[in-house]
């Protein structure tokens, strides 16, 4: 059985959900523990009875030394706070041999299980943002993303774990300083610091925009695969949805305006995820129709200050990383 936790609040509902449906759909043996960081998040998701889902509520997870240091956090710097804690309290709590830590925001489109099979007897794996060169950003935001990381219940994963946790603890801010940057840059130096470290090598794990344009990526029987140039085509494994944002109109914004998505990746991969949310929204809805699954729509303020933006987007229901819902659906 393959062990999973996540995390989110209400603004982040139909994504967790998406996310958690994607999983089943691969049909592998797995389970996913989600940590709901609201009340109307929590109560929502055990009204939906999810099959292979538990749900922990904030207050099981929260220590005195979390609850210490939750003022001087903002609700975001909080999360990254927690997320070391959501492992070992898995670990611990259901009795677990591993557990991998999941952003929520990551749609799965193949079984993961090909990426935590590469650890062998390895304790730790943790994957890196491999950032096409124009977009790389490893000096300020990490070599290493905290979007898929594992650790295994032995002495050496928890001694890694444990140590994450303590530097969490004293430091966990959405600022660059003295060589840190939130939960992230402290995996920088893991491969040297520890023993049991290894760093995924699948391509098909951890694409997202940073590196999605060093990417072509097309449909092979139903099966979406990527190949990066001069390389073989592999299984595309789970996509990073960073920095997606529901828009007002009934728009999208993909990502940031700085990444240049390849249209395939538009066409293929960021259609089937507002299909998946939508139908995320719509388990949501049947059992509470007035429940809040995303964060609040962003305006369109960077389509607006532009005529030919407003005119190009309004006629193709496209510009950029903005699309309408039935532009893709």
């Amino acid at each position: 059985m393959q062990n999973f936790c996540t995390l989110f609040n209400s603004g982040y509902l139909s994504r967790g959900l998406a996310m958690y449906n994607s999983l089943l759909r691969q049909g592998g043996d797995f389970h996913l523990y989600i940590f709901a960081f609201d009340d109307a998040c929590d109560a929502l998701l055990r009204r939906l009875n999810l099959t292979n889902a538990t749900i922990v509520s904030l207050h099981e997870l929260e220590t005195p030394e979390l609850l210490a240091v939750k003022s001087s956090r903002t609700a975001g710097e909080y999360c990254w706070t927690c997320t070391s804690f959501t492992i070992w309290h898995c670990i611990h709590t259901f009795s677990l041999d591993h557990c991998t830590y999941l952003d929520a925001d990551l749609l799965f489109f193949a079984d993961p299980k090909v990426l935590t099979d590469e650890m062998g007897e390895k304790s730790v794996l943790i994957t890196a943002h491999r950032y096409a060169a124009q977009y790389d950003q490893s000096e300020d935001s990490g070599i290493y993303c905290v979007q898929f990381v594992t650790f295994m219940n032995r002495k050496q994963g928890l001694a890694v774990l444990a140590w994450w946790m303590n530097a969490c603890l004293e430091w966990c801010y959405a600022r660059f300083e003295d060589g840190k940057f939130g939960d992230q840059k402290y995996l920088d130096d893991w491969t040297e610091r520890f023993t049991g470290v290894h760093v995924l090598e699948h391509p098909g794990g951890g694409i997202a925009p940073w590196n999605a344009v060093d990417y072509a990526c097309e449909n092979a029987d139903g099966q979406l695969v990527v190949r990066k140039a001069n390389a073989e085509k592999v299984p595309l494994v789970f996509y990073h949805f960073h920095d997606f944002r529901y828009c007002t109109d009934k728009s999208f914004r993909l990502t940031a305006e700085q990444y240049r998505l390849p249209e395939s990746m538009i066409r293929l991969v960021y259609s089937i995820y507002i299909k998946a949310l939508s139908s995320a929204e719509a388990q949501l809805a049947s059992v509470d129709p007035a429940a809040v699954v995303h964060e609040p729509p962003m305006v369109l303020k960077w389509i607006k200050v532009s005529l030919s933006r407003r005119i190009q987007f309004g006629l193709r229901g496209r510009y950029k990383n903005y699309t309408k819902k039935n532009a893709l659906t």
